[in-house]
């Protein structure tokens, strides 16, 4: 009696084994083809821009004067106003630049004193009537120009000596000042660094970057297959990489004309203004971003994985589940609108709630 309870025990453990395996391994009446539901939602057909985040102006700030970095009053991220001062450069000629400088100096001052003694004797014979009005006239012409030249070479080794002069009763000098009102990109100097000026035939030190930064927008490229669908003034998505959970909202302003090559594809350069940042997002320029250029929107329509539909020539097919085990699932046509890649507009043939069968996949050997 006991041998025929243990028998038993061990049978009633086994069947349940199998039957667990039947039903979960989807080989039993619990387990049908899998399907999809028609839904209702909104659908957003859009255009892939990919870029960052930049100023609208970006301004180098360089120096007119050779020499070295004396002083600096701002650093990286400091905010300044226009005509605040940024830095000092201090000049430092070489010895032939000052001794050029110097003689240069010495050499219209004694050209000046000539031109005056000239103009002197001119006018004393001209009060005897010796010389004519015109040529008292042209020895006063020669003897401005001398006090001219004079003048000049003077600020001229005022600015290499001390690195200041006064021009025309402005003040010249090295004290590097902002030529606008924006915040500090990047420095690009350090003190006793030193400076070469900025000259018609060299562009110079860049001693620093700035930009306002309240003025930003986006740069991008947009693939060759999107750009005939976008044109200026749509709205934009933006998805800033720092910024995963959040959407800058934002308003397509330029499409490039011309196209570049990026990475062996053929893109368009596009620009995205008007950013509408949202409360606690600080952007900072170099932001790398995706923007979504919304192309089309359809809302509360039905709408059905693309994945489901099989598409033959001009038909878009649908398969539904069988009315009876082992009947054949019924094919139906439907027509379809708008894609977002992922769900397709469901414009007619099916209703919403209506089961359709997933595409059959097929195990690989």
């Amino acid at each position: 009696m006991k041998k025929l309870f243990v028998i038993f025990i061990v049978l009633a453990l086994a069947g349940g084994g199998a039957y667990g395996y039947y039903k979960f391994s989807g080989q039993g009446q619990g387990t049908g083809p899998k399907t999809v539901v028609v839904s209702r939602g909104t659908i957003v057909e859009k255009a892939l821009a990919m870029g960052e985040i930049l100023p609208r102006h970006e301004v180098a700030v360089k120096s007119k004067i050779s020499g070295t970095v004396a002083k600096l009053f701002v650093e990286d991220g400091d905010p300044v106003k226009e005509g605040e001062p940024l830095l000092e450069v201090k000049p430092s000629p070489t010895p032939l630049e000052y001794a050029q400088a110097k003689r240069t100096l010495e050499m219209r001052l004694l050209v000046e004193q000539q031109r005056q003694a000239d103009l002197e004797r001119t006018k004393g014979l001209l009060q005897r009537g010796m010389v004519s009005q015109s040529e008292n006239d042209k020895a006063r012409e020669a003897f401005d120009q001398a006090n001219l030249q004079r003048r000049l070479a003077e600020e001229e080794l005022a600015i290499l000596d001390k690195g200041k002069a006064v021009v025309a009763g402005r003040s010249v000098e090295s004290l590097i000042l902002s030529p606008v009102a924006g915040s500090i990109l990047k420095l690009n100097v350090a003190v006793g660094d030193p400076v070469v000026p900025l000259t018609s035939y060299q562009p110079g030190t860049e001693l620093l970057t700035m930009a306002d930064m309240s003025d930003l927008l986006f740069k991008g490229t947009v693939d060759e297959i999107d750009v005939g669908k976008i044109r200026e003034g749509m709205p934009v998505e933006l998805k800033v990489g720092a910024f995963p959970d959040k959407l800058v909202q934002g308003v397509l302003s330029r499409i490039s004309l011309k196209s570049q090559k990026k990475d062996n594809a053929t893109v368009f350069e596009v620009e995205i203004t008007q950013l509408q940042v949202p409360e606690g997002m600080v952007l900072r320029a170099g932001y790398s971003a995706n923007a979504d250029i919304v192309i089309r929107r359809a809302a509360d329509v039905l709408r059905l994985p693309e994945r489901v539909v099989e598409f033959r020539g001009d038909s878009s097919l649908v398969r539904l589940p069988p009315a009876a085990a082992g009947a054949v699932p019924e094919e139906r046509p439907i027509e379809v609108g708008m894609s977002d890649g992922i769900n397709l507009e469901v414009q007619d043939g099916l209703k919403e709630g209506d089961a359709v069968l997933e595409k059959e996949t097929r195990e690989i050997k």
